[in-house]
């Protein structure tokens, strides 16, 4: 498996001149760096008037492995070429590395590049790409995986040190300024050579795209600051090493890189809503950096946010009376290590009473707003205290708590809520304080641990009786200014003290049914199975010309192919029948079919937008400006993967595929609106949160007004660079 490295961008606050003064100090060997042992120069070539010079070096390491594997692979020293492509005229330096020691066992590609940055002249950033494909290595393919991983990010970690090291030096020598390279007198055949020189210059620093050494042991890897990964677009995309570390904490290079990439997979399948870097990297931490892992159940949390409009649960939705009154929880102050702390009086809390009177889904919804208000309290205390803070402290007192709070609705509410919360608020906890546990707790933990995630278990502390107030309590956590009243602390806490709720309260098991249909149905967003064979279709009739059809749609499951079509005539829904040679039945519903089989495209309907391809996990946004009247089908299809070009055999996994039911089904999500041109163009539709202007994306006109449900929570923006709401 190739593994594959993407750097931040590091940020030298010096300009390129001076930075490629300290980079050449490096050469032929670098005290710094025990492994690089030395290097020669095989190829030198500089262009007449002095812009363009391209120098490739033979590096020798002394890889730090094992005196065994060093005898079996019978070599001491492992060699690396590296080409260096300088354009001072372009103020660029492209450095391209690879192994030459055992270059048919194993691939290791670098590539580095120095250049201006794109707002301040007078800074240099740096970026670095790697890649490491091991093929065979005497058997020893995972011990030598492990001994590169490790020695590159170790001398990723020791870039920047080496970089600031030489530019001191440079500045105990008297050099604080560096020249900028300047043409000379321009000659006739001066500016041919100029003009060879170009393509040479060019033809010699190719970008390898994704290219680089995993293990770091390029002589650019060896000097390089843990360094940059422009992500797409403008310089504001590019994640910068200082704001990693501002906001987002300490990362290593293989970390780092796993945000850069999964960041760019976004950017590239969710059509500009970008989730924020924190909300990324929780999902990251939850499954340990693994990238398929930590994508899968992201999409599906975004997915989720969407379709509840969880993005704005903190300005749509009041808590009912009854919460604010008998929940006995609330935030309160700060931890010792600037998280917000949330206490809960669970022990005072009557359940059944809340469950009775509320429903699961209104206890569901409250328990969200509170984490969505734990987000936006970790956003604030990032900035107040200057050091990233993206997890919250949650102090649960049970004192009181018997056995009427293992009531079996109450219980299952809580499961429920877990099951939510762990699933859309992943690394969100930083320390969970049990403090007086009485005897009934290990019955109350013993049902809810195995619906709690490993990671998160392991940052409970648990306190019986009044061991919170002895050597290892509250005090190590909190200071004792802020711990409450009712835990013998000095501070006046506004916690609810809860209490029964009054039994007049309590509604019908029928009106909470009803309650909780409402609560979540409430949604703009449609579901919708796409079978082979059966696509889902809407009808959207259209009386004015010029308007304005738009779309927004998430594909939950499978692939499949967008299509909008116009009638002069409207079509009726199929009759439901079996679909094909699997009787698969079409799901009721969720499935609608309206373009009858004897419909003839180009006689009773047109197609007036290309076809679109999208894939699983991604989300799509547009609209269509109608030229005629008349009726416009919205149509899903599923997408059939073309028969392989080199044979007219079927595929294995074609045909295994065909045998199961389930590869033959998608799910998407949908929202659908008409908007009068005038109303589009003007800034606001009904339901806008954004501008409402038209912009063209890969051929196809956006809609800003998909941004209500596109620039939510964690999202930077719309399809037209619209800021959303912060995560």
């Amino acid at each position: 498996m190739v593994q594959k490295y993407q750097s931040p961008v590091r940020v030298y606050k010096y300009p390129f001149e001076l930075i490629m003064a300290a980079y050449e100090r490096r050469f032929p060997t670098c005290p710094l760096i025990p492994m690089f042992v030395g290097s020669d120069t095989v190829n030198e070539f500089k262009s007449e008037d002095g812009a363009i010079h391209v120098i490739e070096r033979r590096c020798k390491l002394d890889v730090d492995a094992p005196r065994l594997l060093k005898k079996i692979a019978g070599v001491d020293y492992v060699y690396f070429v590296q080409k260096n492509s300088l354009n001072s005229r372009e103020r660029t330096l492209h450095i391209e590395a690879h192994n030459e020691t055992f270059s048919n066992r194993v691939i290791i590609n670098e590539h580095c590049c120095y250049t201006v940055h794109p707002e301040n002249e007078d800074w240099t950033c740096f970026e670095q790409s790697a890649s490491l494909d091991i093929k065979s290595f005497f058997g020893f393919e995972s011990t030598v995986e492990k001994i590169a991983m490790k020695q590159y990010t170790s001398n990723i970690k020791k870039g920047k040190e080496i970089i600031e090291y030489y530019l001191r030096q440079l500045e105990e020598e008297g050099i604080t300024f560096v020249p900028r390279w300047t043409p000379p007198s321009i000659t006739p055949c001066s500016e041919t050579s100029l003009s060879s020189c170009k393509k040479q210059a060019a033809s010699m620093a190719v970008v390898i795209p994704d290219a680089a050494l995993k293990e770091g042991l390029s002589g650019d890897a060896l000097s390089s600051p843990s360094a940059p990964e422009p992500v797409v677009g403008t310089p504001d995309d590019k994640l910068d090493a200082d704001y990693i570390k501002r906001y987002l904490g300490d990362l290593t290079p293989l970390q780092e890189s796993c945000l850069i990439r999964l960041r760019q997979w976004l950017q590239e399948t969710h059509k500009g809503k970008i989730p924020k870097d924190e909300h990324i990297l929780r999902f990251l931490r939850a499954r340990d950096f693994n990238i398929d892992k930590a994508r899968e159940i992201m999409c599906q949390s975004l997915t989720w946010r969407k379709q509840h409009q969880v993005d704005y649960i903190l300005e749509t939705w009041t808590p009912p009376q009854v919460l604010q009154d008998y929940y006995a929880g609330g935030w309160h102050h700060h931890d010792k290590d600037g998280r917000p702390l949330y206490v809960l009086r669970l022990g005072q809390m009557d359940t059944k009473g809340l469950v009775r009177a509320l429903g699961e889904e209104a206890l569901l919804r409250y328990v969200l707003s509170i984490n969505e208000e734990g987000l936006r309290r970790c956003e604030e205390n990032t900035k107040v205290f200057g050091r990233p803070i993206s997890s919250w402290t949650c102090l649960v007192d049970l004192e009181g708590l018997n056995m009427r709070h293992l009531w079996r609705p109450g219980v299952k509410a809580l499961l429920r809520i877990i099951e939510v919360v762990e699933a859309n608020y992943p690394e969100t906890l930083g320390r969970l304080l049990i403090l007086r546990a009485p005897r009934v707790f290990p019955v109350l933990w013993t049902l809810v641990s195995p619906f709690i995630d490993d990671n998160t278990r392991r940052k409970f502390l648990i306190y019986a009786g009044n061991d919170y107030q002895g050597p290892g309590g509250l005090l190590d956590y909190i200071d004792k200014e802020i711990i409450p009243d009712f835990l013998s602390g000095e501070c006046m806490c506004e916690v609810p003290e809860g209490g029964l709720v009054p039994k007049s309260l309590y509604r019908t098991a029928e009106e909470l049914e009803n309650e909780d249909l409402k609560l979540w149905t409430e949604t703009i967003y449609q579901s919708a199975s796409v079978f082979k064979g059966a696509p889902h279709e809407i009808l959207i009739q259209i009386v004015d010309a010029s308007s304005v059809i738009t779309w927004d749609f998430d594909v939950c499951k499978g692939d499949i192919v967008f299509n909008i079509y116009h009638s002069k005539r409207s079509p009726q829904p199929a009759k439901k029948d079996s679909l094909g040679a699997h009787s698969i039945t079409s799901p009721g519903g969720n499935n609608v079919q309206l373009i009858d089989k004897v419909w003839q495209l180009g006689r009773d309907y047109s197609m007036v937008e290309s076809p679109l391809i999208c894939k699983e996990g991604e989300s799509v946004q547009g609209s269509h400006v109608t030229r005629w009247p008349g009726f416009y089908i919205l149509q899903w299809k599923f997408h059939s993967m073309p028969a392989c070009a080199a044979s007219s055999l079927p595929r294995v996994d074609d045909v295994l595929a065909s045998l199961q039911v389930s590869s033959h089904k998608c799910k998407v999500m949908y929202y659908t609106e008409v908007i009068g041109s005038e109303d589009f163009r003007c800034g606001r539709s009904p339901h806008s949160r954004c501008c409402g202007r038209l912009g063209v994306v890969g051929g196809r006109l956006q809609s800003h007004a998909m941004c209500r449900i596109s620039s939510g929570v964690g999202f930077r923006g719309c399809s037209g660079d619209q800021e959303g709401v912060a995560l």
